[in-house]
């Protein structure tokens, strides 16, 4: 397909970040972005893309999903001050609470947009992904409220460090299969379900669950995760008294962080932080801060900043974390990196789950190991700006991680 531009300078794309021209018509978000796709999968998203068109933005259709994001997922979710961190770090700390979201995460606003959408699109099944199993299980939820079957590809690796969701998955109603190609985590449970749904483009719908993949998939995704940084905006006005002085959330492939961030791009004085998984170190296959470490790329349907070697090969990854242990991210976040409206630095494992333990203990909260990372680098980013306001994308609760959390925190305490 006919792309834009790879060559606009900084300037350029940042006036197009902050006017929101993006994606354009070719599905780029500036240079990145686009669809890398095989031949079979072509009617597929062209009938996506239609879909998106005639629904998304529909009167009907705005009302159905707003009216689940109300009645079954709970929102508006809390803003949260956090009074005692706060007092710690010398900061005024605010937390955007997707933790209280119906099956415990923000990936449940975007699974029923999207299973809604298939539902208009004539779909006799879905099929998904997943990582941390958070979407896999918004995913079963949303496709028992709605009436498609479900099966969810996900990881070997990440089955066995996520034992809880599985079986949340599949008292939902959904099959689980297990990938045991590849690295047995994200990437291979999306190669899986691309495979799938390559043998059935027509009946089959994908719910892809982070902002990535071929276009129109991160620029949906970031519609229906949107509701969360607009929520927040709201709150901190009437809460907080107004704007942040930035906002900060964890970076997988992106959808928490783009959720939140967006609705904020225009807001020029806040600023945006997203704290990808810092791993064990800064080498390939000890980490997975894609926009920290990475060279653009091509992966799983869009062109975006990839961990790989000098011979493009994709490399394996690392982190504590299931749900940001993925070799990409999506191309909206390449942009915003690009353009310098958006600044990304990784969080190590060691690091994450002490900021784990102290919002536990301190706040009576317990974060997703994926929260824990955006909670780490606000904590390093209140020791250098004292007396800010501070936003955190609080993305998931970690009940999710308690096996994980058994091997490591908890280990000495028993």
């Amino acid at each position: 397909m006919k792309v834009s531009s790879n060559t606009l300078d900084q300037k350029t794309l940042y006036a197009n970040v902050i006017n929101d021209v993006y994606p354009d018509e070719y599905g780029r978000f500036g240079p990145f972005g686009g669809r890398y796709i095989p031949e079979t999968l072509v009617p597929a998203l062209n009938r996506l893309e239609a879909g998106v068109k005639r629904y998304l933005h529909d009167t009907e259709f705005q009302a159905e999903y707003m009216a689940e994001l109300r009645d079954w997922i709970g929102r508006p979710t809390a803003l949260t001050h956090a009074r005692t961190l706060s007092k710690r770090w010398g900061c005024e700390v605010w937390f955007k609470r997707e933790d209280l979201a119906h099956t415990g995460a923000h990936k449940i606003n975007n699974s029923i947009g999207q299973v809604l959408l298939a539902k208009k699109l004539g779909a006799k099944r879905v099929i998904a992904e997943t990582g941390a199993g958070q979407h896999g299980v918004a995913s079963a939820a949303a496709c028992a409220r709605i009436g498609l079957p479900c099966t969810v590809y996900m990881g070997a690796v990440d089955m066995e460090r996520q034992a809880p969701n599985v079986g949340r998955m599949k008292l939902l109603g959904a099959t689980v299969t297990p990938v045991t190609s590849g690295d047995k985590t994200l990437r291979a449970a999306v190669d899986e379900a691309l495979r799938d749904w390559v043998t059935d483009p027509n009946g089959t719908y994908y719910c892809l669950g982070s902002a990535i993949g071929p276009h129109p998939y991160p620029y949906l995704v970031r519609e229906f995760q949107s509701i969360i940084g607009r929520e927040a905006r709201e709150q901190m006005l009437v809460k907080a008294g107004g704007l942040p002085d930035i906002a900060i959330a964890c970076v997988g492939g992106g959808s928490n962080a783009i959720g939140l961030f967006h609705p904020f791009v225009k807001d020029t004085q806040v600023q945006l932080l997203g704290i990808e998984a810092g791993g064990s170190g800064t080498g390939l296959g000890q980490n997975a801060a894609s926009l920290a470490y990475g060279k653009p790329g091509v992966l799983q349907g869009c062109y975006s900043m990839l961990l790989q070697d000098t011979n493009g090969q994709i490399q394996e990854t690392h982190s504590v974390s299931a749900g940001l242990d993925y070799p990409g991210v999506g191309p909206e976040h390449a942009l915003l990196q690009a353009a310098g409206r958006v600044s990304y630095a990784g969080i190590e494992d060691d690091d994450a789950l002490n900021a784990l333990e102290e919002c536990c203990a301190s706040e009576g909260i317990l974060p997703a190991i994926e929260s824990a990372h955006a909670l780490a680098g606000a904590r390093r980013w209140a020791k250098q700006n004292p007396g800010k306001k501070i936003l955190i994308g609080l993305s998931g609760r970690g009940d999710k991680d308690m096996p994980t959390l058994q091997r490591t925190i908890l280990l000495g305490k028993i």
